[in-house]
């Protein structure tokens, strides 16, 4: 049996260019044939973002759609969560509303999912360099660096960019995890990997094209404090046995 897909866009205040970027994901659905559903989930935005997601959206009858939305912004974290709990693909894919990472980049991801090689695989802007084509402003790449050698450091994850948009899942397996999972904003793509290998299920970080985008909303910097603080609380969590709550078979 074909296995199917899902492809989970959080969004927050992403009026002015969310809604070229679903037409490009919807896009490459009908010319690929493939058997996709695309879930847009609107954390809690001030402005029109689900109303444009909702008009691309209404372009590709054929194609099976869902916009979300809350009132309240609860956080990226909990925007993915929402999106890959309503998922029904065998694989759940998310993806950054700018699409900084190319939306054909997705193959790469989602092929050795399917054919059982692993769980989970993520993009990464680390380990080659060479596929950025435009980079963050220095400070932010560089503080981007720190953070992710802290998180290195204080969870024992051996992989270099765990911040990058762009990552797939077999949901047969994750899916369970998501119950236990309590990051609702930065630090949400550190905890979904650490809970994953902490679990046994096979992760791989693999080079992608990227493009830094204008707009973004974090500030590594500005938000640093808090970014911190979450990778504490999830080793504050492993030691209480809050990951230990399911088991994956």
């Amino acid at each position: 049996m074909k296995s199917t897909l899902s492809i989970v866009i959080p969004a927050y205040n992403e009026q002015s260019r969310l809604g070229e970027s679903v037409k490009k994901i919807l896009s490459y659905i009908e010319k690929g044939s493939l058997s996709a559903e695309l879930i847009v989930v609107d954390d809690g935005s001030t402005d029109a973002t689900a109303e444009v997601a909702r008009r691309a959206c209404g372009e590709f009858p054929a194609i099976k759609t869902k916009v979300i939305r809350y009132e309240e912004n609860r956080g990226k974290g909990f925007a993915v969560k929402t999106g890959l709990l309503a998922s029904v693909g065998d694989v759940a894919l998310f993806s950054d509303a700018d699409l900084s990472t190319p939306i054909s980049e997705l193959p790469k991801l989602v092929a050795p999912i399917q054919n059982g090689e692993y769980d989970i695989i993520f993009g990464s802007r680390a380990l080659d360099r060479s596929l950025i084509g435009v980079h963050q402003p220095w400070r932010r790449e560089q503080g981007g660096k720190v953070f992710n050698l802290i998180v290195r450091t204080l969870t024992g994850l051996p992989f270099w960019d765990t911040q990058c948009g762009f990552k797939a899942f077999n949901m047969e397996k994750f899916r369970l995890l998501l119950d236990v999972m309590t990051i609702d904003r930065f630090g949400f793509d550190v905890e979904f990997l650490y809970v994953a290998n902490y679990h046994g299920l096979r992760l791989k970080e693999i080079p992608v094209r990227w493009n830094h985008c204008d707009g973004t909303t974090v500030s590594v910097f500005r938000d640093s404090h808090r970014m911190f603080n979450e990778v504490r609380q999830i080793r504050k969590n492993a030691k209480r046995g809050v990951y230990d709550k399911i088991k994956v078979v």
